[in-house]
């Protein structure tokens, strides 16, 4: 007969199990991290696809931020009447400008002013690569475009952000007047959205992008507009939940039941942003 395995010897098994363990844990945080930009940002270039514009008087605006990176961004005037009102589209990470055209379209028919909607660095005709500072930054540069150059006042601008461009968006009006900032199937924090997907990962203390709206919404004193898919897998609808618990302004939240993250959004939310912005 064998002897028994001696307590000592399993206990220094089991040991190096637990470090070979504690070892792959590491490396596949490293590898998430490593990755991190390219997960952040699926960016789409002009090279890699782009639509044409969704309508004959759309104008192609470019514009420099304040690093130094030249943006592109489609201009969509607005059917009738002068420019006294205007949205700026932030969208969200995935394609490029070219693949939201029909969004455009249907917020200058609901809400009847303009849409001007810009590309991150990286994304579509937009030099550069993108980062969170990069997209502040873009975003700045079309704000600005809007109030100087096409002389729409702050306080008349709508801020409309998907998704990553929720984030966007939240930056900008916790540092400008605006009209009321809209926000659709977007996230309290990316660390946090994150979490929800890759629940074995420490994402709150390694990822480097963070656009969290959770600690800048508080300091918006204008009309939050929320909007967020009930099945939605990628940000979970209860972010949607605690932004709006977090506003402080005139506020509303429109539940999408049945709806996920990437479907289009429905003409009865745009109605009724278009109420709630009048």
């Amino acid at each position: 007969m064998q002897p028994a395995p001696k307590p000592r010897r399993r206990g220094r098994t089991a040991l190096r199990w637990l470090v070979l363990l504690g070892v792959l844990y590491l490396v596949v945080v490293a590898v998430f991290k490593f990755f991190e930009n390219s997960l952040v940002y699926p960016r789409m270039t002009e090279a890699d696809g782009f639509r044409p514009p969704p309508a004959r008087d759309v104008e192609d605006v470019n514009l420099t931020s304040a690093d130094g990176t030249p943006i592109h961004g489609w201009w969509l005037p607005p059917e009738t009447g002068e420019t006294t009102r205007a949205v700026l589209l932030c969208h969200g990470n995935g394609a490029n400008l070219s693949y939201r055209g029909e969004l455009m379209l249907a917020l200058r028919r609901h809400l009847g002013c303009g849409v001007f909607q810009f590309d991150y660095p990286g994304y579509g005709k937009s030099s550069g690569e993108p980062s969170e500072a990069g997209c502040y930054a873009a975003a700045d540069a079309a704000f600005g475009w809007l109030t100087a150059t096409m002389g729409v006042p702050a306080d008349q601008v709508i801020v409309y952000g998907e998704s990553l461009g929720g984030g966007v968006a939240v930056d900008v009006v916790s540092r400008n007047d605006c009209r009321a900032v809209v926000l659709v199937s977007t996230f309290t924090s990316l660390p946090a959205a994150a979490k929800s997907r890759f629940w074995f990962l420490p994402c709150h203390w390694m990822m480097s992008n963070r656009f969290d709206s959770l600690s800048k919404l508080g300091r918006v004193q204008r009309p939050v507009f929320i909007a967020h898919g009930t099945i939605d897998r990628t940000v979970p609808f209860s972010h949607g939940e605690e932004l709006f618990r977090l506003a402080t302004g005139p506020k509303r939240f429109v539940r999408r039941d049945g709806r996920g993250h990437n479907d289009p959004i429905e003409p009865e939310v745009l109605r009724e942003l278009a109420e709630f912005v009048r």
